[in-house]
């Protein structure tokens, strides 16, 4: 076993509990831990944690990208999901909102409640 592992994923947001709720909804994880201002989540069965942070200073990122020195993404989701235009309409019903951008025909890029994108994908045929 490798002395290091990735244990959690951190996303800041203006309310840590809101956008936390938003993505218990959409991956059905669970809380793990919770205190004012973060909340720990995760995979029933375990696994990769996905924690939220209050930051008062919080701005959204950019999607797409734009020009030099300029707020950008710096991290996005993909979610893997066997049936794409189903789980877009179930994402953007839970408080997502289709980014206008849309770069690939088997990926949605979604902005969740606070701003950062994520990506709905299916794989390829097998």
């Amino acid at each position: 076993m490798s002395p290091t592992r990735l244990s959690t994923v951190v996303l800041d947001a203006h309310d840590a509990h809101v956008l936390a709720d938003f993505y218990l909804r959409l991956l059905g994880y669970v809380v793990r831990a919770e205190e004012p201002g973060w909340v720990l989540t995760g995979p029933p069965g375990g696994g990769t944690g996905l924690a939220f942070q209050t930051e008062p200073e919080y701005v959204p990122p950019v999607w797409p990208g734009r020009g030099p020195g300029e707020q950008q993404m710096m991290l996005h989701l993909d979610i893997e999901v066997d049936d794409l235009a189903g789980e877009v309409a179930r994402a953007l019903r839970e408080g997502a909102t289709l980014a206008e951008y849309q770069p690939q025909d088997d990926v949605r890029v979604l902005l969740d409640p606070a701003g950062h994108p994520f990506c709905l994908w299916v794989p390829a045929a097998r």
